[in-house]
């Protein structure tokens, strides 16, 4: 009986260890300066290369630039700074522009987390409570369909809960709507709710968490052509001024739109017919 229940033991030992979670490897912030949150195992995954442009290259947007990048200074240096929500027009730079600040603040940590991770904010918080950095926690497109209840997670961190915001943390979130819950959303709860009043203010007030709105517009031909000028001249291509101009509006108009995100494709494809990468 001892030489059966031996090997069973040993087998139930090598069950139990691979059931149990893996150990959470050290916090590396010298690895990078931007990382992506992975909650599972809960880590910081480096980014030694961000996808982003220089800040001076982002037009028709210079009110909301000048404000974001006063209130990022002002967290970097110890000061008081609100949690913005970037809300509005589609391709217009609002996740740009929150990469390309971050890039000219030298010292700060950026950390994007997915939309579908939101409700693991309060973990990543606390990992990130004790570091000896400062961190913009970034989450790109950030909304929320019927039936979700992550936005209560995130109502607490950004401002209710019992610990509050890590001072050395600020959040940046961008959405093509300004209160980021859709209307049918919000109907449902009036509709079902036994105070209807109070089901609605529930959820409109995850945006009032925001101490920061800045609304990005689509924009005029003029800075259409603005971006496109400033793109070209940061790739160094050369092209006669008045094709430039008849090609950019006619890329415009079979798109649909005009916009940062239609001007940056339009330039792409200028760029690979004229052989060159399109980096900048």
């Amino acid at each position: 009986m001892t030489d059966d229940v031996a090997p069973r033991l040993d087998a139930l030992i090598a069950i139990l260890s691979r059931m149990a979670p893996a150990e959470t490897p050290p916090l590396d912030f010298a690895a990078a300066d931007a990382f992506v949150w992975q909650p599972t195992p809960p880590r910081l995954q480096p980014v030694p290369v961000v996808s982003r442009v220089d800040i001076g290259l982002l037009k028709g947007i210079d009110a909301n630039r000048d404000t974001l990048l006063a209130n990022t200074e002002r967290f970097a240096a110890g000061l008081a700074a609100n949690n913005a929500l970037l809300w509005g027009a589609r391709g217009m730079g609002k996740s740009s522009l929150v990469k390309a600040v971050h890039a000219a603040i030298p010292g700060l940590k950026l950390v994007e987390i997915h939309r579908e991770d939101i409700g693991t904010l309060p973990t990543l918080m606390g990992l990130l409570r004790p570091a000896p950095h400062r961190f913009v926690i970034l989450c790109d497109d950030l909304s929320f369909d019927a039936g979700e209840t992550s936005y209560k997670s995130l109502k607490a961190v950004l401002d209710g809960g019992v610990e509050g915001r890590p001072d050395n943390v600020i959040f940046y979130a961008t959405s093509n709507r300004r209160h980021i819950l859709p209307r049918d959303m919000i109907e449902n709860e009036r509709g079902t709710a036994i105070n209807p009043g109070d089901a609605v203010e529930e959820k409109v007030s995850l945006s009032d968490r925001f101490g920061l709105w800045l609304g990005f517009h689509k924009c005029s031909q003029d800075e259409y052509l603005a971006m496109i000028h400033g793109y070209v001249a940061a790739l160094g291509l050369s092209v006669e001024p008045d094709q430039l101009k008849r090609d950019a509006l006619e890329w415009s108009t079979t798109r649909g739109s005009r916009s940062g995100r239609v001007a940056w494709q339009f330039v792409q494809d200028l760029a690979g017919k004229a052989g060159v990468s399109g980096r900048l």
